[in-house]
């Protein structure tokens, strides 16, 4: 007997409504943890191995260059095959070159594992807004990814402070590695054990498969079954998409190029408070390391802030425009405080890095960069998930590769710039430059809608669901 045509009026239920699946945000801890570790134990690198200390950067450098190539692949992989298997997979290779890492014994094997490991890394990093997407409604999603997007900044926040005691307790740098080994296999097994499908096709397409199952009748199928396209068309999926989003879409290229430049600093700083800290206070390397802290501090007070304030007037204002969704431009209201707030911090740090000036001020002012940042990366990464619900992996993907590129190479040029400038003259052009990029949210508040009903991939703009097939014979689930 043929079943009966027709498209199943029960979708998947947002999987975020139950606190035990609620993904944890450690995954993305230990992959920016790691980025930033070796900051402290180039010494000991350069010692064992002979190479430079431009070569010693690289370590750091190559690692976040890792997340420019890992998100061209793992946010379309997610969309196409699902967010469950592309992190469980990636993230037990990255577990493996942290080991790889830690029993390197020549410069070119620590080298091309540090970039290995980053390509691996950066799962978390592209997918996990997506994650957040597809598990909670625009009302509740503020607050989770609110407490994720802090998660970038914690982990590089506190990675110097771990190898700063390693090389003070007298441990070798392998220890190091070694430690990242065994933090993301203990985060392998929470994703394992833990985090369930999320994306709607996916678990749609799985369920037409267990209703095959079940009932021995293939003729259910789920629209993603249906949907069949070349290997060619899948490699342009998967590769292309990304980039085809950004090129297309003026908003996420301004989106882009501001929190790169903030991505960039952040990373910058670990070559900039070595020369502040270290050498113009004369501070050993386990000290050294705290000198971090206040930014992960800054961004906690800030993830506290915006839960406890900013969230419920998104729910009030959820409520007003009810049934129709809140623009997203209203995510942005939090970054027209952050974005002159983060200029300030870095004259903050500039003209006070002096070392006849009480170190604890310009370690202060990483309080304000970690509370400016963390509000700049909230506001704008609601408004691409806002702006672009349904390919919003592909666009944070895209995000992220060109974050990245900022992220790995300020590093490499921000040692010659502090020593040549001076650090009050290096850090004030940081902020004149941050100072210029102020205007960007309020621009976007203005002309979003605008580009908006002009985007290709808005929602309100996006092509409808496929329809069912025309063979009579066959079930759409």
């Amino acid at each position: 007997m043929v079943p009966h045509r027709h498209r199943s009026s029960a979708r998947p239920q947002r999987v975020g409504h139950h606190p035990s699946l609620i993904p944890s945000p450690s995954d993305v801890i230990t992959s920016t943890f790691s980025s930033s570790a070796p900051s402290n134990v180039i010494p000991q690198l350069i010692e064992d191995f002979g190479f430079s200390r431009e070569v010693g950067t690289l370590t750091i450098s190559l690692f976040v260059c890792g997340y420019c190539v890992g998100p061209l692949l793992w946010g379309p992989l997610s969309e196409t095959y699902g967010r469950r298997p592309v992190f469980i997979i990636t993230f037990f290779i990255y577990m493996c070159f942290q080991i790889g890492s830690a029993l390197a014994n020549n410069t070119a094997s620590v080298i091309i594992f540090r970039f290995l490991g980053g390509t691996f890394a950066a799962a978390p990093l592209a997918n996990s807004g997506a994650v957040i997407s597809d598990m909670w409604d625009p009302k509740r999603r503020g607050t989770a990814l609110a407490m994720f997007t802090l998660a970038p900044f914690a982990g590089p926040g506190i990675g110097p402070v771990v190898a700063g005691y390693i090389v003070v307790g007298g441990l070798s740098w392998r220890w190091l590695f070694w430690v990242m080994a065994i933090f993301a296999g203990v985060c392998w097994l929470q994703i394992v054990f833990t985090l369930p499908e999320t994306y709607a096709p996916v678990i749609l397409k799985k369920k037409a498969q267990a209703l095959r199952k079940s009932t021995g009748n293939d003729k259910y199928h789920a629209a993603a079954e249906t949907k069949r396209m070349s290997f060619k068309e899948n490699v342009e999926n998967i590769l292309g998409r990304p980039f085809k989003i950004l090129f297309q879409e003026p908003m996420l290229i301004a989106i882009t190029l501001y929190m790169s430049f903030v991505y960039g600093c952040l990373y910058l700083l670990f070559e900039a408070y070595p020369i502040v800290f270290t050498e113009g206070h004369h501070l050993n390397p386990g000290v050294s390391g705290l000198v971090f802290l206040p930014i992960p501090i800054g961004g906690f007070v800030a993830t506290a802030l915006y839960i406890i304030f900013v969230n419920p007037r998104y729910a009030r204002k959820a409520a007003e425009c009810a049934p129709a969704p809140v623009p997203p431009e209203f995510r942005l209201e939090i970054a027209l405080l952050a974005s002159p707030f983060f200029a300030i911090a870095f004259f903050w740090f500039a003209w006070t890095s002096y070392p006849s000036v009480s170190l604890w001020a310009p370690m202060m002012a990483g309080s304000l960069l970690g509370l400016s940042i963390c509000w700049i990366f909230v506001a704008l990464f609601n408004y691409m998930i806002d702006a672009y619900l349904f390919a919003a992996a592909s666009a944070l993907a895209a995000n992220t590769v060109v974050r990245s590129l900022f992220g790995a190479g300020f590093p490499l040029f921000a040692t010659q710039m502090y020593e040549k400038l001076g650090p009050q003259w290096a850090s004030s052009l940081l902020g004149f430059i941050a100072l210029a990029m102020v205007p960007i949210p309020l621009v976007l508040i203005k002309f979003g809608p605008t580009l908006r009903k002009k985007s290709k991939f808005a929602p309100s703009n996006l092509p409808p669901p496929p329809v069912e097939p025309k063979d009579s014979n066959t079930s759409v689930v």
